[in-house]
């Protein structure tokens, strides 16, 4: 993978962060992009201790004209795109009946919006160049539902629908596009879960453990190689087995 470039949404942290630093290791070029400037800093500093190049840029993915700065700035500094991990997300819990509209359009606005917003533009630039990997982080939720998260079910669900129209679309250009669903990933959000929902998701685990922010990056480092050429369209469930 070396010296091809990734652009990772969301990564100044958690899964997006180790799926930077995954491809890092892979000697690929990484471009942070987050709307916490702090965390972007610390998490170029990191990759750049690997060898590699990286610049951190801060993109709100739901607004489109942020969405053409970043690619334009990656270009500018790199001159291709090859990787795109649209990883930015959010969640805002509630009982449907308690759920505000805000809160809906919040969610739908970062998980969804937003992967379409960074889809769109990476596709005109990896249609040009004939070449492309696209992977979208969805969830396990958006495929079985789950109380509380009609909001992040519905856009996550709704990543996967996309991810299949995509590669429909982008595989006559020699790009793929596919989904990851993760399931129960021990992150800082996750931590600070109170026992007993923890207890109750790790029930629905045959593997009766969490998975790691590096078990999806090591999923993601898969799809974007030459391996995974023969793959898209695809939602690969890293859940210890929750889904089947």
């Amino acid at each position: 993978m070396e010296n091809r470039v990734a652009i990772i949404t969301g990564s100044g942290r958690g899964i997006g962060k180790a799926i930077a630093m995954k491809l890092a290791q892979e000697n690929m070029n990484i471009v942070i992009c987050d709307v916490d400037e702090t965390a972007i800093a610390e998490t170029v500093k990191e990759i750049e201790g690997t060898g590699v190049q990286a610049i951190g840029i801060k993109v709100d993915v739901t607004n489109s004209a942020d969405v053409a700065r970043l690619f334009d700035e990656t270009i500018k500094k790199f001159e291709r795109v090859d990787v795109l991990v649209n990883n930015a997300g959010i969640t805002r819990d509630n009982l449907l009946i308690r759920m505000q509209e805000s809160d809906w359009d919040a969610v739908i606005a970062v998980n969804l919006k937003g992967t379409f917003n960074c889809l769109k533009a990476a596709a005109k630039i990896m249609m040009k160049q004939r070449s492309g990997k696209i992977v979208n982080i969805s969830s396990v939720v958006g495929v079985m539902g789950n109380i509380g998260q009609a909001n992040y079910s519905a856009s996550k669900g709704a990543v996967i629908s996309l991810t299949k129209s995509a590669a429909k679309e982008l595989a006559p250009r020699n790009i793929t596009v596919n989904a990851i669903a993760p399931g129960y990933i021990e992150t800082e959000m996750t931590k600070n879960l109170p026992d007993n929902v923890k207890e109750m998701f790790l029930n629905l685990v045959p593997l009766k453990r969490p998975g790691s922010p590096e078990d999806v990056a090591n999923v993601v480092s898969f799809l974007v190689s030459h391996q995974a050429d023969y793959i898209t369209g695809q939602v690969i469930h890293v859940d210890g087995g929750m889904v089947m």
